[in-house]
């Protein structure tokens, strides 16, 4: 079975060398353009082309997909299947229907929840309890294909959205290649979405950093949780905006206002939140300086209390 592979980031590149271990005859690899990264704005390869370089696979880079190029493109290298994993562009009808067996796609999450971009943030932040990979057969609408297979894990309750997404990388290129082996076997199964059930996520900005300090505290984990690696949940304390790791549940019960200093020692940062609980903060990032033990912040800041 020959496939051609889409992808960009780190999670796609993670297929493709799964793809690769067990074999897989792949034709090329699509992926976005070079971008210009870091203070000297150099232009760098993404993961997928890295991992395809090695590889010694053809490399493609189209700028558009609806100006016939990557049609031409996709036609010459005759592929059975297409992969087509966070490649971070919307595929044309034209497209989708040259690979005779379709385009297989890797979604993070149980669909049809979560569709759109940062599924796997979101069923952080939201506080969902398990999330999952799916892959189907990609449609003209974002995300609406037949569903294939599916694979549940549960979420940790203090797992980091980073943190998931490493696991659901590993689980979503070991799906994957699950469905090829049952597309290749002529068993795939094909399971038709339920349109009224889906959800839309919408891509994360710094707009939501801050925390309420109004939430519970689950709610406030989740956020701290959800938004890490990025863009990072902040506070402000004392007139300084810190970032803000390492949440603890508490079973400290207080009257003061939300977002209140109720203790501050070794142990960490202790705030008022919303129903009169609070949450402890073990962890801060003042701005320019390196991630440390909240403890260790506090030896050299005094906080006022209440």
């Amino acid at each position: 079975m020959r496939i051609v592979f889409m992808g960009t980031p780190d999670f796609a590149a993670c297929s493709l060398k799964k793809l690769l271990d067990e074999g897989y005859d792949v034709a090329g690899v699509f992926t976005q353009p070079d971008k210009p990264r870091g203070r000297g704005m150099e232009l760098s390869f993404s993961p997928v082309k890295e991992l395809a370089l090695q590889a010694g696979l053809p490399v493609f880079q189209p700028e558009k997909l609806r100006d016939g190029t990557a049609l031409e493109l996709l036609r010459a290298l005759r592929p059975d299947v297409a992969v087509v994993v966070a490649y971070g562009r919307i595929l044309p009808d034209d497209i989708l229907a040259v690979p005779p067996l379709g385009c297989i796609n890797v979604h993070g999450s149980l669909l049809p929840r979560y569709r759109g971009s940062a599924p796997i943030q979101w069923a952080v932040l939201n506080g969902e309890t398990v999330t999952g990979v799916s892959t189907m057969y990609l449609a003209s609408e974002m995300d609406a294909g037949d569903v294939i297979l599916t694979r549940e894990t549960p979420i940790g309750e203090f797992e980091t959205s980073g943190e998931l997404f490493d696991r659901l990388m590993v689980l979503g290129a070991e799906t994957l290649c699950d469905t090829l082996r049952a597309i290749e076997r002529g068993d795939a199964p094909r399971h038709p979405q339920d349109h009224s059930r889906a959800t839309y996520t919408k891509p994360l900005d710094k707009s939501m950093c801050p925390i309420d300090w109004n939430r519970s505290p689950r709610e406030i984990v989740k956020h701290i949780c959800g938004l890490q690696p990025w863009p990072v949940a902040t506070m402000e304390l004392d007139g300084k905006t810190l970032r803000v790791f390492g949440p603890q549940y508490t079973d400290t019960h207080t009257d003061l206002s939300p977002g209140a200093v109720v203790s501050a020692g070794d142990a960490g940062l202790e705030l008022a939140c919303g129903g009169g609980r609070t949450l402890r903060i073990t962890e801060l990032q003042a701005p320019g300086k390196k991630r440390m033990a909240a403890g260790a912040w506090l030896r050299g800041h005094s906080v006022r209390l209440g």
